[in-house]
């Protein structure tokens, strides 16, 4: 069970995210009714930016050698990571700073980084932003974007360089970069980022995704665990639903280039099954997000 202490550092976390998240999504709502532009002060405060976690570790206390490959710290110094949707991964943050607390005796600290949300990422957060008549390049001048030259994976390529005296990154992956991972799980599958489950599963045939979705309905009907069926194209099938089999029939599957289906049991402990087609690029590009 995660302590006291770590899940007061994820609420903390979450709070500032919720607020950058809605003032960004309340300055894009007047822009577009408007025209008018948000404060610069506001983006210079960090109005619209990423929570931050700092740590800071003196290097003595020594846990000796360690039999896992995470929460580690590798030298004295001083760590830190900008965090998105800590609600999303409050489960595995609370975990991983209680090891660090643990093992390591660091000095804990939440603040807001100086890395913005592109506001493409907030408009998922909800429908009722209505973008009609607004121009993409506008938007991207006037707001934060997405820059991929930003994104990378120099860290978990083994290709980053520490500058002596500079503060270490907390994370393989920061804000952004896992952002848009969550941004592409969601385009290729057709489903929500959020309904991935723990267990995953590939194919590149479809009768064995009509096997799972027929056996996963089957789960739903009786006094199992699982709470809820998502399928590509935005379907959710519930316990008690009227003609399952039509309504994922029905669905807009075939619009996304990787179809899943999440059959989601409490604690991520469900089965998620990707139809990834036919070729190894896709593959790729799925698991690297889906490990991300």
């Amino acid at each position: 069970m995660p302590s006291e202490k770590s899940l007061n550092i994820v609420e903390q976390l979450d709070a500032i995210y919720q607020q950058s998240v809605s003032r960004l999504r309340a300055a894009l709502t007047h822009y577009i009714r408007t025209g008018e532009r948000p404060d610069p002060e506001l983006r210079a405060s960090g109005g619209f930016a990423y929570p931050e976690v700092r740590l800071r570790y003196d290097g003595h206390r020594d846990p000796g050698p360690l039999g896992r490959a995470y929460g580690r710290l590798q030298a004295a110094g001083d760590y830190a990571t900008a965090v998105t949707q800590p609600a999303l991964f409050a489960s595995y943050l609370a975990q991983q700073i209680d090891l660090l607390l643990d093992d390591y005796g660091v000095n804990v600290e939440v603040g807001v980084s100086r890395t913005e949300i592109p506001y493409n990422y907030v408009l998922d957060a909800g429908d009722d932003l209505d973008l009609t008549g607004a121009s993409p390049v506008d938007l991207a001048r006037i707001f934060p974007s997405i820059e991929l030259s930003q994104i990378g994976d120099e860290l978990a390529d083994g290709l980053w360089v520490h500058e002596e005296g500079a503060t270490r990154p907390l994370a393989l992956f920061d804000a952004p970069r896992v952002d848009f991972s969550l941004a592409r799980l969601r385009h290729y599958t057709g489903t929500p980022s959020s309904h991935v489950q723990d267990y995953i599963l590939f194919t590149n045939y479809h009768r064995y995704v009509d096997e799972f979705v027929h056996w996963a309905i089957d789960q739903l009907d009786s006094d199992s665990r699982y709470t809820l069926l998502s399928g590509a194209g935005g379907v959710e099938i519930r316990k008690g639903d009227p003609d399952p089999r039509q309504a994922i029939a029905d669905s807009a599957w075939r619009r996304h280039q990787m179809p899943a289906y999440h059959l989601v049991a409490p604690n991520r402990s469900g089965i998620t099954l990707v139809n990834i087609g036919v070729g190894p690029s896709n593959a790729k590009t799925i698991t690297d997000h889906l490990a991300v």
